[in-house]
């Protein structure tokens, strides 16, 4: 492990930053891009159910489904079973599919998701060269086995990482302010010194900044607040930073 010097401060930005905590999915890993060919598998075995349904029309329908699902499950309104179950038995009501079985379906697509996961493009030497100057850390939402599963296929995010935060594990999800609490506590830094790194505005951008962290929105659509840095590509944020 390799967590950078605790002193270490920005030379470009006036806070002081003692720790950086990164979000996982669609920040460090490509969890659009894993998701779209994971459904492109899908509709190539299930090929004699699905063929009347564009790639980009499955796409579109399990993204709007599947929010609104972990929205519920975030909200403790649905299990963890509930939400397995329902995104594919609701995906394939909404596709008029019934010739799949549901459970059928997610277990292919949770057997092929696992082969599709990949870096952002600049994720890896941007999280090294950050790893290089900070401590840093994982803060995530998702399922413990799956997100345990990605950091063993990425070793080095393990192994740099002096804190790992999984939603499933501490029981609550981003943009909770239990979770960064929990999060905080690992990093033992005073919140206004810890930079999160997400892309999601709601439980990233938002839960940042409810818990006095300071924020980069990777992917922003637009710089809401003055103290949220905003970039498009890895190396505008380590320009900003390093």
């Amino acid at each position: 492990m390799q967590p950078g010097n605790p002193q270490a401060r920005s030379t470009k930005t006036e806070a002081r930053i003692s720790f950086v905590y990164f979000d996982l999915d669609d920040t460090l890993l490509d969890h659009r891009k894993a998701e779209k060919a994971t459904l492109a598998d899908c509709q190539e075995h299930f090929a004699g159910h699905l063929s009347g349904h564009s790639l980009a029309h499955i796409q579109e329908t399990y993204d709007r489904l599947n929010a609104t699902l972990w929205r519920d499950y975030g909200a403790g309104i649905i299990t963890k079973s509930d939400l397995k179950r329902l995104r594919f038995e609701r995906l394939l009501t909404a596709l008029e599919v019934n010739t799949i079985a549901p459970d059928v379906l997610g277990e292919h697509y949770l057997n092929r998701y696992a082969h599709h996961w990949s870096w952002i493009e600049g994720a890896e030497a941007a999280f090294h060269a950050i790893a290089d100057r900070f401590p840093v850390g994982i803060l995530t939402n998702g399922f413990k086995k799956i997100q345990h599963a990605k950091l063993d296929r990425f070793p080095s995010l393990r192994e740099r990482a002096a804190s790992i935060v999984i939603s499933e594990e501490v029981g609550v999800m981003k943009p909770n302010s239990a979770l960064f609490a929990h999060a905080e506590e690992k990093a033992r830094v005073p919140p206004e010194e810890i930079l999160y790194i997400g892309d999601s505005l709601h439980s990233d951008v938002e839960g940042g900044r409810n818990a006095g962290w300071q924020v980069a929105w990777f992917r922003g659509e637009s710089d809401l607040r003055s103290d949220v840095h905003v970039f498009e590509d890895w190396g505008d944020l380590i320009a900003h930073l390093l």
